[in-house]
């Protein structure tokens, strides 16, 4: 199954279902913390540095802390809150700790710790953290040391994946019972690095969305038979490709070929003989490419011109399953008609926006969709009646009747021009051999990510990634998907 991912408002209700759990949840907590501590930094019993926040948060620390320190290492617990002001559980933990012969320190150490733990704010921080918590966060940033988070890294929103003022940078998250949205999107995997979940042993049977796997997947990940032709793996039409922009066509149609199209048609704007790097690409004018497809994917380089209005228009009227992206959504965001048209469609739609498609259509800004990506993203999947792969760090797909999924691959290589190109063509060749548009988009949207992953672990990019190298590198990890989990 795919890790849960859970809002608050859910996480709170499972925390007070068990709360009555032996030993409690906060012991739970604080034990798996410890042993995360044990797994980073081994068996160096130099100091740990533990920063204990006000509220729950801080209870985890303490409790940490207590287990730390019966396994020999050296705790210095950083706390200046006043322990009669702490919620119950945290006092208690508290009360442990010092009945140990645990301390308390106000003072920033003089030595560099094995490591530094934040434990001062956890899912319920609602406001910037000013004061002496803001000097620890900036102490601990500038720190050498590498740093765990308990939960969320203090100063992240968990659910918007947003800061709005000094928020802890981690090496590494501990997180409890699920993933929270705003670890996996927006400014959360930078303030995160390597998350771990402890599940604490409470079950999760009803998830708010998912993180992104080949399990969502894997049912449709299927060897050919060896008696196929190309006919069997649909025909897929890329339109766009106006003057100077011919190459995102291009691009979306060669990852079309590469990921499994029996057929890819590119209809070009701007006429064009042939395709010298992949000379498979059947070359045609947009209508003629629409007529013979089976699938539709327009966008790529189509620009914003009135001689785009009618081929967008038609491709919107045809009963086949759509992709749009790029200046498709643009135009769309630009016609009440063709939104009419897009919202009234009985074939599978597919939109791809990033963050400034995603304004336009919703008639808004980049920053406001950013502040909350889940929420805009849901909202464009209802509003079109289309599964919506909102891209970005973190991009989140989500679908009308309200699932939605975080894809957690990729890197800022993909930061560069072309990327989204390619995608459109990897959903494009999936959508064409029979997939259906959730798996589908949930398949190339991690199978992206992976392949910027695979290259930069080669040795290609992040830095100067090109569009182009994606593409042989997401070809060959289907393949091994394939072989993996096909039956």
């Amino acid at each position: 199954m795919a890790e849960p991912i859970l809002l608050l408002e859910r996480l709170r209700a499972l925390e007070s279902q068990y709360a009555h759990l032996s030993p409690p949840l906060m012991e739970r907590a604080g034990e798996a913390a410890a042993q995360q501590v044990e797994r980073l930094v081994g068996a160096t019993k130099r100091m740990i540095l533990v920063l204990a926040g006000p509220g729950n948060n801080g209870g985890d620390a303490f409790v940490m802390a207590r287990h730390l320190l019966a396994k020999n290492y050296t705790p210095y617990v950083m706390f200046v809150g006043e322990p009669d002001r702490l919620p119950p559980d945290a006092r208690r933990a508290y009360s442990a700790w010092r009945e140990l012969g645990g301390e308390c320190h106000a003072r920033w150490p003089d030595c560099e710790p094995a490591l530094i733990v934040d434990g001062l704010f956890g899912i319920g921080l609602s406001r910037p953290i000013v004061g002496i918590y803001a000097e620890w966060i900036e102490n601990a940033n500038a720190s050498r040391s590498p740093m765990l988070a308990l939960d969320v890294p203090s100063g992240l929103d968990a659910e918007r994946g947003r800061t709005t003022g000094p928020a802890i940078v981690a090496r590494h998250t501990l997180t409890f019972i699920a993933h929270k949205p705003g670890l996996l999107t927006g400014d959360g995997p930078d303030h995160c690095g390597e998350i771990t979940l402890a599940s604490l042993g409470v079950p999760v049977d009803h998830a708010d969305g998912a993180l992104v796997e080949p399990s969502l997947f894997s049912p449709h990940l299927r060897p050919r038979r060896r008696n196929t032709h190309k006919g069997d793996f649909g025909s897929a039409a890329i339109i766009g490709g106006a003057t100077g922009m011919t190459g995102a066509a291009l691009l979306a149609g060669r990852a079309a070929l590469m990921l499994g199209a029996g057929r890819v048609y590119v209809g070009l704007l701007e006429r064009q003989a042939v395709d010298s790097l992949q000379p498979e690409l059947m070359l045609r004018q947009p209508f003629d490419a629409l007529e013979h497809a089976t699938v539709i994917a327009i966008g790529p380089g189509l620009g914003r011109t009135l001689s785009a209005h009618e081929p967008l228009l038609a491709a919107i009227d045809a009963p086949k399953p759509l992709i749009l992206d790029a200046d498709a959504l643009f135009l769309v965001a630009e016609s009440p008609l063709l939104a009419r048209r897009l919202h009234a469609r009985a074939a599978p739609t597919i939109l791809t926006p990033h963050p400034g498609e995603a304004a336009r259509l919703l008639d808004t800004t980049s920053a406001l969709i950013q502040d909350n990506r889940l929420s805009a993203a849901l909202e464009l999947a209802r509003r079109f009646r289309a599964t919506v792969i909102l891209k970005g760090c973190g991009s989140i797909i989500a679908v009308p009747e309200g699932h939605w999924y975080i894809n957690a691959s990729g890197h800022p290589g993909l930061a560069t021009a072309g990327t989204g190109d390619v995608l459109t063509g990897m959903i494009s060749a999936l959508l064409a051999q029979g997939w259906p548009p959730l798996a589908a988009s949930l398949a190339a949207t991690h199978l992206h990510g992976l392949a910027a992953e695979r290259l930069a672990h080669e040795g290609i990019g992040p830095i100067g990634l090109t569009a182009q190298e994606l593409i042989p590198m997401a070809r060959q990890i289907f393949n091994g998907w394939i072989d993996r989990f096909g039956c």
